[in-house]
């Protein structure tokens, strides 16, 4: 009772005083003295805190009021009330409001910029019965607001802005102090648009999967935290999901956490092409009557207040270049080009026509970089114009960003080479890019894919704080981020080896390509299912005719993309077995050292994140060298079979399927908590698949009549892939 008796004199400001002993030292006194001046320049916030809204901030401001009042009882243990009348207000109170709808005197000077935000303290007379210190949370607009409530839970209540992915608690205390001089201005972000693409997303679905009703694929309820993620990272917009209709439930759900609704590269204007019917025409050179009816039934299916990003282009059915489904443009980049240019004309207006200030925004993937450099496609100059990277963070602009343009950029990335299971992409890379791309004036958007999120937590913090405030200064901004990263997720003891250790696991893959191109998780496991099935089964007989595109074989002996029908099975087995056992051979000291480290600082982990520990870097490096262990194992076995060694090709089989074992103990180590299955949707890397195969490949070994289960391959990529015209 004394305790908070002082506190509350404190936050008014008062003095006080308790009998003294009168031989008491003047410089005990005097010491004292200045003690209680510092006190008085702090304010103390504890559970009698209350939360301040008006009624008529909207939903966003309202919900991430609530997110604040959960933040405050997990450190303070006791949940604040949220109130909406001023002579409620308790002796300290939040006040979270728009700048235009706080009362003058709580107004923050020169906070106009688009969300730019304050936070900042006040002394009220709301309440008759006291004075009232207010902590005022506002930003110039809505999306300003939610961030100021953000970033006074990050800074003074230390909570980590992904803190549902990595289960990262903050500190429990009685109290927080706040400096009693705090008045904070944040400028406007870096990047106009900056939010996540939810793409390639099978652990969250096989994780956390929608109810049948909802159409969502992933529940409402892991979407509601996704989106509260991108907002508590300073993003303000999303691409929610891959293969999505413009009604489905996210859609909806992201307007009401006051997130912008993006639409990737192959579904423009939100018309979900992968879902077209297979009795109508998709042929924009013959039929453009039925497509534009399609882009306006999907302009239309969008709510009329969902505030939307546009985009515009021409893609082919699923993830293809329009070119391979269109004999009219086929093997024809101008007629392409030309094309392309016509559609989004058409959807500009279409747009327009309902919605006269929509912004626009065309992604260059793939072919489309290729055509506007070949000057094929002319882009309108009302339409923003996003470069995307290749899967491994180099950017496709072949240096011709300029002012006014913007990002696409994978963390993650399904290609059947690139990560989908772990962390690939260094940082120094991603740093790199979106360094030059600012200092170009290329900061109009800026569009993140994360995949399932929680096995790239570190990279989508790293881009996501780059693209707020700007890559960091100094000689080694990522060697500073991976130090701060350990830090905060795993305590000063092991932040500077462990940042080391980061730059040794991103140097540890073998690569292929120039510029380097590293051996992400899933090339392991889609190279040894297509070196095992071109073994058992030459490849006419396990490959499905689909829309996937041709491959060359230059394209393959480079590392992208599966091995093609037209390259014989035993010409690509051989050239592919010499490779590996070579670059995987190379790289395996490399795994087998980091690897090594990473055990030795787990006892250094504090307790609380170990689990945390075991998921982000004891299962990262175990999946990655394992696998690199496996495809270099299966390499060999499949060589010595062929030699007819089939006793040693056994042997090789049985160390192989030792590591499979090695990969689920670490797997199982990551599914702690509510993360229990957390691996049961891995359908696209596929490592349980893999090791099935290799089971079968075991026994086909002793008996060539042994069954085989029909392998799911279409023109040899899985599930969709890059496109490489």
């Amino acid at each position: 009772m004394i305790a908070r008796t002082l506190a509350i004199l404190v936050l008014l400001g008062g003095c006080w005083s308790f009998p003294r002993d009168a031989s008491q030292s003047a410089a005990t006194r005097s010491r004292e003295s200045e003690t209680r001046s510092a006190s008085q320049d702090r304010v103390i916030l504890d559970r009698s805190v209350t939360l301040f809204t008006s009624a008529a901030e909207g939903e966003p401001i309202q919900k991430a009021a609530e997110d604040l009042a959960a933040d405050l009882q997990a450190v303070l243990g006791t949940r604040p009330k949220i109130i909406h009348r001023q002579e409620d207000s308790g002796p300290l109170t939040i006040f979270i409001g728009e700048q235009s709808r706080l009362p003058e005197e709580l107004r923050a000077n020169g906070l106009t910029a688009p969300e730019s935000f304050s936070i900042s303290l006040r002394e009220e007379r709301w309440n008759p019965r006291h004075a009232t210190k207010v902590v005022v949370l506002s930003g110039a607009d809505m999306r300003g607001t939610i961030y100021a409530v953000y970033q006074f839970s990050e800074k003074y209540l230390g909570i980590d802005p992904l803190h549902y992915w990595t289960d990262h608690q903050p500190a429990r205390r009685t109290s927080v102090s706040l400096p009693g001089s705090l008045n904070e201005t944040y400028p406007p972000p870096v990047f106009a648009y900056r939010g996540f693409f939810i793409n390639d997303e099978d652990l969250l679905t096989g994780w956390a999967p929608g109810e049948e009703k909802d159409k969502t694929g992933i529940s409402l309820e892991v979407w509601d935290r996704i989106f509260e993620t991108i907002l508590r990272l300073k993003g303000n917009m999303v691409a929610p999901g891959t293969w999505i209709f413009p009604d489905d439930p996210q859609v909806r759900l992201a307007a009401k956490r006051g997130l912008i609704v993006a639409q990737h590269h192959a579904i423009p204007l939100g018309l979900n092409v992968a879902r077209w019917p297979k009795e109508v025409p998709y042929n924009y050179s013959e039929h453009p009557e039925i497509l534009e009816r399609a882009w306006k039934n999907a302009v239309a299916s969008y709510r009329p207040n969902q505030e939307m990003l546009w985009t515009v282009g021409l893609r082919g059915l699923s993830d293809v270049t329009y070119a391979s489904i269109d004999p009219h443009v086929r093997d024809n980049n101008k007629a392409l080009g030309a094309l392309i240019s016509k559609a989004i004309a058409d959807q500009m207006q279409i747009v327009r026509s309902v919605r006269r200030d929509a912004k626009f925004v065309t992604n260059l993937w793939q072919e489309g970089a290729k055509l506007v450099q070949q000057g094929d496609l002319k882009i309108p100059p009302e339409v923003s114009v996003v470069w995307a990277d290749d899967g491994y963070g180099y950017l496709q602009d072949h240096g011709e960003v300029s002012t006014g343009q913007g990002i696409y950029d994978h963390v993650a990335m399904m290609n059947g080479r690139a990560n989908q299971l772990t962390e690939m992409v260094p940082v120094e890379r991603t740093f790199s890019e979106i360094s030059r791309y600012t200092k170009a004036g290329a900061t109009r958007y800026f569009l993140v894919n994360t995949s399932d999120i929680r096995p790239v937590t570190m990279s989508i913090r790293s881009a996501m704080d780059a693209v707020w405030k700007g890559t960091p200064a100094g000689g080694d901004p990522s060697g500073e981020f991976y130090r701060q990263w350990s830090k905060e997720q795993f305590g000063d003891k092991v932040a500077g080896r462990l940042a080391e250790l980061y730059k040794e696991y991103f140097n540890a893959p073998a690569h292929f390509g120039d510029p380097p191109h590293e051996y992400g998780d899933q090339l392991y496991h889609t190279e040894v299912r297509r070196m095992l099935l071109s073994y058992m089964i030459d490849s006419p007989l396990y490959a499905l005719p689909s829309q996937a595109p041709k491959w060359s074989s230059a394209r393959i002996l480079d590392g992208f993309g599966p091995p093609p029908n037209q390259l014989p099975a035993k010409e690509w087995l051989s050239q592919t077995i010499a490779k590996e056992i070579q670059q995987c051979g190379e790289a395996q000291p490399r795994w087998d050292a980091v690897w090594k480290k990473a055990l030795a600082l787990e006892p250094l982990v504090p307790m609380a994140r170990r689990n945390f520990y075991r998921e982000q870097v004891l299962a990262m490096i175990a999946i990655n060298r394992q696998s690199n262990r496996i495809l270099f194992l299966l390499s060999k076995a499949i060589q010595d079979a062929a030699s007819g060694n089939k006793a040693q090709a056994q042997q090789e089989i049985a160390q192989a399927l030792t590591s499979f074992k090695e990969i689920h103990r670490a797997e199982g180590a990551a599914e702690y908590g509510k993360w229990k299955h957390w691996y049961r949707g891995d359908w696209l890397a596929g490592i349980y698949r893999t090791r099935k195969l290799v089971e079968t490949f075991s026994k086909f070994l002793d008996d060539p009549e042994t069954h085989i289960a029909p392998p799911v391959l279409w023109d040899g990529w899985e599930a969709y892939s890059v496109d490489v015209n």
